[in-house]
């Protein structure tokens, strides 16, 4: 793992006595947005696929329709600086999700299963992962941050820059789903959503009416799935 990533630092162990001792945690990088020359915002993130993350979280936020609206993104320490081919203009009004994907469960519990194999989480417990897979089979990427939001912009911001068609796919995640992460997927035109977390009831009302389907607690060989249930078979 990159010293990038991971630091090491000295703890006191208190379990009957004190032991003093050390380990390796995860970096907090900020990363500062510029957009047009412009500050947009400031992401507290794990320094890994930094473009792919600034590319979905633009996206994710409206600034971008795609990743052709990027004239140039270059990275000078940690800030990313922006310049778009046009002025901001967020989009209003998102349509609901335009898919006939169908997936076996089986796949759900493998996709859940693949983003769940991370030697940082092994290591540190302190990052969630995200991963996206066409079909609900095939493994197009697998990210991990300190926020399931920021992991979810990764695998997005991937798929924006290889013109995955998200229509096709199923994107995994770990932890709890608020509303934040269905509207990335809806924003994206992502059908399906699996994780061993669960749902908010603001998130199951937004997928429930932009047609994507909410499978949680994927565990072992058990599952709900909360909205569409009519995409997995």
């Amino acid at each position: 793992m990159e010293d990038t990533l991971l630091e090491k630092v000295e703890y006191t162990a208190v379990n009957g006595g004190f032991t003093t001792s050390q380990e390796r945690i995860v970096k907090e990088t900020a990363l500062t947005i510029r957009v047009n020359g412009e500050h947009y915002a400031t992401a507290m993130i794990m320094a890994t696929l930094k473009k792919e993350f600034v590319t979905g979280y633009l996206f994710s936020q409206g600034i971008i329709n795609d990743a052709a609206d990027i004239t140039s993104l270059n990275f000078n320490g940690n800030i990313a600086d922006v310049v778009l081919s046009r002025p901001i203009n967020r989009k209003e009004d998102i349509p609901a999700v335009n898919s006939a994907l169908i997936v076996r469960k089986e796949d759900v519990f493998d996709c859940v299963r693949a983003i769940l194999k991370s030697e940082i989480f092994a290591e540190t417990e302190a990052v969630h992962s995200a991963g996206l897979f066409v079909n609900g089979t095939e493994t197009i990427c697998i990210a991990e941050d300190l926020g399931r939001h920021n992991a979810l912009d990764k695998v997005i911001g991937y798929g924006l820059l290889n013109n995955i068609d998200f229509s096709n796919t199923l994107a995994a995640s770990t932890g709890r789903q608020p509303s934040e992460m269905i509207i990335k997927c809806r924003n994206a035109g992502i059908p399906i959503i699996a994780t061993k977390g669960v749902p908010t009831t603001m998130a199951i009302e937004i997928a429930k009416k932009a047609g994507i389907t909410i499978a949680g607690l994927v565990r072992g060989s058990t599952m709900m799935v909360y909205s569409t249930p009519a995409r997995i078979v």
